[in-house]
């Protein structure tokens, strides 16, 4: 198995063998390096792992830079770490903040935290390809039926295959849960790996004519690459009834948790230390501004994935392409 990938099994009982919270010791350790003295730029931006983050971080750095004559440094990290090292001040900015699914971490860190005014609107959940849908799997009661879930088996092993998201993604921890409660769970093999596996998963299958399931976010450049490519259907989300409680939060998660039900909507915007406020009022008036929308996050994926341009290229085209809608950020 690829060093990059993980599979987990149905709990029955048992906790997960996945990934958990970053242990203290590593946070602590990350944290130190990038408070070292080589780290000399006035602000320092955490980026994750998926394509339209990236971007977003450069445009950030790029106008921070030229227009605001700041230096600007992009720190890779994970969710919680960048969360935790805007609390403690060797960051201050996430570009690309998802609620509801890093909500526990703008709750755990809140009072550290401002959020931008102007979120792009998305979609989280499951999608299958047109392969699928044509062998019948169009909602997510599909995924226990033991017929449909055997379609999705591509090494032989008799068990069905399903993405279900990155490791060290909230809503790969919340997805576990509703695999669980859905039921699907004791179907399939949950897969975990980085996106750029999945997307070529998808494109194996999608170019073999077999069906593909899983993991899904809209805005995305996986919907421009693959049209027929749709969201599983799922009863409609109820706010006062979805409750999802992760295995890092509580030992009893899979009780009290309540997520059998479609994700409710997604907000992506930069998440950035409310300590700029003060220190840096005209970034943090820049950053409360921004407004990138679903569309700009879609191209920025397909440009950086699909056209193999540099995230930083990517950034000075589209800034060039919108310099009144940045003269407003900076009104």
């Amino acid at each position: 198995m690829n060093s990059s990938q993980h599979v987990t099994r149905p709990l029955r009982g048992r906790a997960f063998t996945c990934r958990r919270r970053l242990p203290v010791w590593l946070v602590c350790a990350w944290l130190f390096a990038v408070s070292a003295p080589v780290a000399a730029a006035d602000l320092v931006v955490g980026v994750p792992n998926w394509p339209s983050v990236r971007v977003g971080a450069w445009i950030i750095k790029l106008v921070i830079e030229e227009r605001l004559g700041l230096s600007v440094e992009l720190q890779s990290a994970t969710n919680p770490v960048i969360f935790e090292a805007i609390s403690r001040g060797a960051m201050q900015i996430h570009p690309e903040v998802w609620l509801p699914n890093q909500q526990a971490l703008l709750e755990r860190y809140g009072a550290s935290l401002e959020v931008n005014a102007n979120p792009a609107v998305g979609r989280q959940g499951f999608c299958v390809n047109g392969a699928g849908r044509k062998a019948g799997i169009v909602g997510i009661a599909d995924l226990s039926d033991p017929a449909k879930a055997k379609l999705l088996d591509s090494d032989g092993d008799g068990r069905g295959e399903f993405y279900n998201g990155a490791p060290g993604w909230a809503v790969t921890l919340i997805d576990r849960v509703r695999a669980e409660q859905y039921g699907y769970g004791y179907m399939l093999d949950l897969q975990e790996l980085d996106e750029g596996f999945a997307d070529t998963q998808l494109a194996v299958a999608t170019a073999r004519g077999r069906p593909w399931v899983g993991s899904c976010y809209s805005p995305h450049h996986r919907f421009l690459l693959h049209p027929d490519l749709r969201f599983l259907e799922e009863p409609p989300n109820v706010p006062a009834l979805w409750h999802p409680v992760i295995e890092a939060d509580s030992p009893d998660y899979l009780r009290q948790a309540r997520v059998a039900m479609a994700h409710p909507p997604q907000r992506a915007q930069p998440v950035f230390s409310r300590e700029l406020r003060r220190s840096q009022p005209l970034v943090a008036a820049l950053l409360l501004r921004m407004d990138l929308d679903a569309g700009d996050l879609q191209s920025f994926g397909y440009s950086a994935v699909v056209l193999r341009h540099e995230p930083e290229e990517v950034a000075r085209q589209w800034l060039a392409r919108h310099q009144s809608r940045v003269a407003e950020w900076l009104r």
